[in-house]
């Protein structure tokens, strides 16, 4: 493994850090390793957006190596918008540029006095004004760096006016739209006063056994080129299971509240593709490409929205004109903010103003009213801004409900706004959203897959009706335990590879020999760990809960009448985890299995 670079913001004082090879090994990189990087660092009375708050970017041993879809990197810390454990990753050309500019990853303290551009290329690193970046969206401050550093092929992550403006649920962009979405990284990184940082180099990775990976790559990858979900993906991108997610009543509809949109059909991967879609881009080493390149009629090439963000902007706030929901997308990238969250947020004001519970003297004359694309935009642009009820919007989802006496109402789980895949509709979800490590979370476990039957028996998966209950609990939790691991690799997981070679790709980068079992051991111990810091930060048993909205039966469409048997779900999630069913902890026996007998446990 390279070293990681600290830079020390307040001095600017930057020095390579070596990791502990005990670490590489029982973590790998990615998210895990963060988690055991950061363990020390994460303490109740840290402010995430204070100068001592650290932000840790990190890669991990196949990022860069033209491996199966292993573009990506991932940004941990605090989380400004829930208080605890944040991550977040991202795929595009940035991770394996770090990495060729001699670095796996980048841990930033202390805070600039004036906003800065960070450069780093091939081993040095230098400073620079982004005073004339600071207020551009998040797609011409790339290049403008570009501009400033006079490096055209200088891959730039940055952040927008929301990270600025240090909104909690602020982002971070790079390339063809690419971003580390959730738990507000981006606020952290404008508190900071970093407005980007671009990266290249020419440093040959280091793979422990390179020939044999290189066989291996190459023969995986072609046997994923002729993968059916590799050719659905490509052709319909993220929303090309919409319609179906739509027929079993999985696709939320007026803010979790319905089962039915006449509208859903109109948004969709396969209209998208029969409509506006003109190409498709992807990330470093992907055979897949599930980028989508739309034209929306004015001759401008530009993102295509993926699901959660055509959920989020259509049926979630019944809008179906698909190319409103595009420009409502672009729009939150562009000033980077996280779609997921904000849709939901403002999922919830049109909810609570058609209860009367918000009025027109609240939103400043706005009538929120279901369907109105231009309502909406026009509430993004005063989110960013702080202004008027856009104040309140900014805050999320749990504050907006607090703020009308109305938590109940809001659709999240400690502070992170759910994502667009309704547990009434895929039951598994309930246990992934309500132990995520950072809040209601779809990317700690694509666990709707498994519930329509995308299950692994290498894993030890083993294939449950969408609505059983407890019997699922056991599965889920092995399944949380996978996808932690490729969040260490950092592997996509759109990628349809079998677990042994993924074992034989890892082993052949780091030298060791890692089985299957091994690297499911590696996703436990680092989900473990995200719950140990949790819990130091405040997490009690209470808060593995579902928010009211996803306890009450759907009244029509494809969930209609189904009530998730959450207690008896988590009693057995409990039990599989090895956990104390009182407090949520890990038990003793279970930390001293996996190595972290000193983190503590219950």
């Amino acid at each position: 493994m390279q070293p990681l670079l600290h830079i020390d913001l307040t001095t600017r004082r930057a020095e390579p850090r070596e990791v502990p090879a005990a670490w590489q090994e029982a973590f790998l990189g990615g998210s895990a390793l963060a988690a055991r990087l950061l363990y020390e660092a994460l303490t109740p009375d840290l402010d995430p957006l204070s100068p001592t708050a650290p932000l840790l970017f990190l890669t991990g041993p196949l990022t860069g190596t033209a491996g199966p879809s292993t573009g990506r990197f991932v940004v941990c810390g605090k989380s400004p918008a829930t208080g605890r454990w944040a991550e977040s990753n991202a795929g595009g050309f940035w991770g394996p540029a770090l990495r060729a500019a001699g670095y796996d990853g980048l841990w930033l303290t202390g805070q600039a006095s004036k906003p800065l551009l960070l450069w780093i290329h091939d081993g040095e690193v230098s400073f620079h004004n982004a005073a004339p970046l600071w207020g551009l969206d998040a797609y011409r401050a790339q290049e403008a760096a570009r501009k400033v550093l006079q490096a055209p092929r200088a891959r730039v992550l940055t952040i927008g006016p929301a990270g600025e403006a240090r909104l909690p649920f602020a982002l971070l962009l790079t390339d063809h739209g690419r971003v580390a979405g959730r738990t507000g990284l981006g606020a952290v990184m404008g508190a900071k006063g970093v407005k980007a940082i671009a990266v290249s180099g020419s440093a040959k990775l280091p793979l422990a056994r390179p020939a044999d990976y290189a066989r291996l790559r190459s023969r995986i990858n072609r046997a994923l080129r002729e993968d059916n979900l590799t050719q659905t993906m490509r052709a319909l991108g993220t929303g090309g299971a919409a319609e179906y997610f739509d027929y079993l009543g999985e696709m939320p509809k007026r803010y979790f509240r319905r089962g039915t949109f006449e509208g859903a059909a109109q948004v969709s991967g396969a209209t998208m593709a029969e409509t506006i879609l003109k190409g498709v881009s992807a990330c470093h080493g992907c055979v897949i490409a599930c980028g989508r390149v739309v034209d929306l009629g004015d001759g401008v090439r530009r993102k295509g929205p993926e699901y959660e963000t055509l959920v989020g902007f259509g049926p979630n706030l019944l809008i179906d004109d698909l190319a409103a929901i595009t420009r409502l997308g672009e729009l939150c990238d562009r000033y980077g903010m996280d779609t997921i969250s904000l849709s939901n947020t403002i999922g919830l004001a049109f909810h609570l103003f058609e209860q009367g519970r918000i009025t027109a003297a609240d939103t400043d004359g706005l009538a929120l009213r279901w369907g109105d694309a231009a309502v909406v935009e026009e509430l993004i642009h005063r989110t960013v801004r702080r202004e008027g009820f856009g104040a309140l919007l900014a805050r999320g989802s749990r504050a907006l409900g607090r703020a009308f006496d109305a938590e109940e109402e809001a659709v999240q789980v400690n502070g992170l706004e759910v994502p667009y895949h309704d547990p009434r509709g895929a039951s598994g979800m309930a246990l992934v959203y309500a132990t995520s490590p950072r809040g209601a979370c779809h990317n700690q476990s694509d666990y709707f897959l498994a519930d329509i039957g995308q299950v692994e028996e290498r894993l030890g998966l083993a294939f449950y009706d969408r609505h059983a209950g407890a019997e699922k609990a056991a599965n889920v939790a092995r399944h949380q335990d996978w996808r932690t691991m490729q969040n260490a690799l950092v592997m996509c997981f759109f990628v349809n590879v079998p677990p042994d070679d993924v074992a034989a790709l890892v082993s052949a980068a780091v030298g060791r020999n890692y089985t299957v079992e091994d690297l499911l051991a590696v996703g436990e111990r680092a989900w473990n760990l995200k719950r140990l810091i949790n819990m130091r930060l405040g997490l009690t048993r209470a808060d593995d809960c579902l928010p009211k909205p996803l306890l009450e039966p759907l009244p029509d469409g494809g969930a209609a009448g189904y009530r998730i048997p959450f207690d008896e779900m988590l009693a057995a999630y409990d039990e599989a985890r090895g956990w104390n069913p009182e407090t949520g902890a890990p038990l003793a026996s279970t930390l001293r299995r996996l190595g972290l007998e000193n983190c503590g446990g219950g």
